[in-house]
């Protein structure tokens, strides 16, 4: 099986699945690396065309986890979880209180929050059958959805990745196509705004591109037009593998910075960027302010100032980044794994010691 392959090389430790077909649940929890701390991870709602196409998309996500911990200096391991549902129409509590069990059946070894189709509601329900959930509303002592501060990394992220580009990290006059416009996109956008840029913005759903209309330099394109789009940044914010042989020659612009997470449809797609002399972004730098968000409201009361604060490293992580791309001749994506893999290798060597 393909998918067990892809565990044993890329050393995944588990892989869960729940079915409570009287409460329309079919969900999977993949952990990854637990070196760091408890895996956690947010829990997406998406419907899968096949088991298969599920499974794979939660062991890559997982893994992704582990690896984005790591490289923001979060004592956290990897894990991510998938209600295979359509998270428009087959939302209920019974869902997420059976999903919940799912999630307390681990016994902590996964910590769970918002992620794509999920809501701060959602996560109240989840809560009601297991304590490993954060990203709870702020009224009930959480950090409410951690998407404002994904928003506010990718900015971060997209400054350094300017500076890079351009020797300036102010983006504004910039012009920065959206592709994607959720709830991450949409903090992302009021940062740009802010900053003075202006913005090219694409999304699937009506409701969403109405929001983006409203905002002051905004123009909206058809989804597969948005890889046409002249500008200067492109910013990846939907689902991943976006970035691939058929669409990166179809790229104008001189930076890839966005909130998606595995972008890269393969590891070539990385040089393909190079090639193109396109500043690559890796995404699990770039969006790491989510996961830094909830990660302050572990076994704690929530700290906003804590948690923006240690978002705002990302601008000095993508830079290191940068710097071993350019020192070490390898592209930005090989670079962040290798910043990852570095901490993750430092903890294994401390617990071998700890362990004599």
């Amino acid at each position: 099986m393909e998918f067990i392959e892809y565990m044993q090389a890329s050393g995944h430790e588990e892989l869960a699945v729940w079915t409570d077909p009287a409460n329309g649940v079919k969900a999977f929890i993949a952990i990854h690396d637990r070196t760091l701390g408890p895996s956690l991870g947010g829990t997406r709602i998406w419907p899968h065309p096949s088991d298969e196409d599920a499974i794979m998309d939660v062991l890559r996500l997982s893994r992704a986890m582990t690896y984005k911990s790591a490289a923001a200096g979060l004592n956290l391991g990897g894990g991510k979880g998938l209600i295979v549902a359509d998270p428009r129409t087959d939302k209920t509590e019974a869902m997420f209180r059976s999903y919940g069990r799912f999630v307390e059946s681990l016994g902590g070894r996964y910590v769970t929050t918002e992620d794509v189709g999920a809501n701060a509601q959602n996560m109240v329900w989840i809560a009601e059958e297991t304590p490993h959930v954060v990203g709870l509303p702020e009224e009930l002592g959480g950090s409410g959805n951690p998407a404002g501060m994904t928003g506010f990394g990718v900015f971060q992220g997209m400054r350094a990745c300017a500076e890079a580009a351009w020797g300036s990290d102010s983006l504004e006059g910039r012009r920065v196509a959206i592709q994607g416009f959720g709830n991450a996109a949409s903090s992302l956008a009021a940062h740009l705004v802010e900053a003075g840029a202006e913005l090219i913005v694409t999304d699937i759903h009506d409701d969403a591109l109405q929001r983006a209309a409203g905002l002051p330099r905004t123009s909206l394109v058809a989804p597969d037009a948005i890889y046409d789009a002249e500008c200067d940044v492109f910013a990846p914010c939907a689902l991943g593998g976006v970035l691939n042989e058929a669409t990166l020659p179809r790229l104008r612009c001189q930076v890839v910075c966005g909130a998606a997470n595995n972008q890269l449809a393969t590891p070539e797609d990385a040089q393909r960027l190079v090639e193109r002399g396109i500043v690559y972004a890796p995404d699990f730098i770039a969006n790491a302010g989510g996961v830094t968000n909830v990660y302050f409201e572990i076994g704690q009361p929530y700290d906003r100032e804590g948690a923006r604060a240690h978002t705002a490293t990302i601008y000095d992580t993508m830079q290191r980044v940068l710097a071993i791309a350019d020192a070490e001749g390898i592209t930005t994506a090989e670079a962040a794994n290798r910043l990852a893999e570095e901490r993750l290798t430092a903890a294994r060597g401390h617990a071998v010691l700890d362990s004599r």
